[in-house]
């Protein structure tokens, strides 16, 4: 038995099959991490949720800020964009068995016999692995919630409240949980968010960084596995941390990762869904 984890996958099923064929994948008695954005830009979102769901016992996944993106184009389809390629779930005879699986997927991940955490783009550091894990338990009971569910995503959207505190309430205090785990990349130490910048590590706004290069006080002995931030192209020089999205939507690979044995594998995507 063996456990994997893989980057964003974005709708490119291809390379993904390539990678768990190259290791002779078996949903059986192997297991698949998924750090989230499992639909949208790549040419086969709707294959992609099908195959995901068809080994479903075998898969842990976390959501990514394009996973909710196309639940809230579910309930509201003046939320499509140009470049998204959702319509086809949105028109597919099982897209309710499929968004209902997508929607009761975690936010954060946490495996504590191997102390790793799975999450799309990060944990702030001003948060304990506890605190995080409640808070966003916060934002996966509303998912889970019919009545809920359509105020919530018609109202995640948007990059404020940009930090942490403890008296928000309502959707400003769901939306600044999920900004944190769907969508950061560069933060203050407090955990300040800054979301218009997508450019690598060394691109850092003035007085901002990234989430990882601040002092993980409170996490310090957490390893965690996170993806979104293709621009890294996987480098990240921070003990205990593995960055997997290699941009595989952008021409660039998908990345596969032993989390037991630390291997990895990566399969080049094809330049046209670039």
């Amino acid at each position: 038995m063996a456990t994997y984890a893989v980057g964003d996958v974005q709708g490119c099923l291809q390379p993904l099959q390539c990678l768990l064929q190259r290791v002779a994948f078996d949903p059986a008695k192997d297991r698949l991490w998924l750090v989230g954005d499992l639909v949208n830009r790549g040419p086969q979102s709707l294959a992609t949720l099908r195959f995901l769901y068809g080994i479903r016992d075998a898969v842990t996944c976390v959501l990514g800020n394009h996973d909710l993106h196309l639940l809230a184009a579910a309930y509201n389809i003046e939320r499509l964009k140009k470049a998204d390629t959702l319509q086809e779930i949105l028109d597919a005879p099982d897209r309710d068995v499929l968004l209902d699986w997508l929607r009761r997927q975690k936010l954060l991940h946490y495996d504590s016999e191997r102390k790793i955490a799975l999450v799309h783009a990060g944990i702030p550091p001003q948060w304990t692995l506890p605190k995080a894990l409640k808070r966003a338990s916060e934002v996966e009971e509303v998912l889970r919630d019919d009545a809920r569910l359509p105020l919530f995503l018609d109202g995640m959207y948007g990059n404020e409240p940009a930090k942490w505190d403890k008296d928000l309430h309502g959707i400003a205090r769901l939306r600044v949980i999920t900004n944190y785990f769907t969508r950061m990349r560069f933060c203050k130490a407090d955990g300040t968010l800054e979301l218009k910048h997508k450019e690598d590590a060394a691109s850092a706004p003035k007085g901002y960084a990234p989430w990882f290069s601040h002092p993980r006080r409170k996490t310090r002995d957490l390893k965690i596995i996170f993806g979104h931030w293709a621009a890294l192209e996987g480098k990240c020089d921070e003990p205990g941390l593995f960055a997997l999205d290699t941009g595989c939507i952008w021409g660039g690979a998908m990345t596969l990762l032993n989390i037991d044995s630390g291997e990895l594998h990566r399969c080049e995507c094809p330049k046209e869904q670039a």
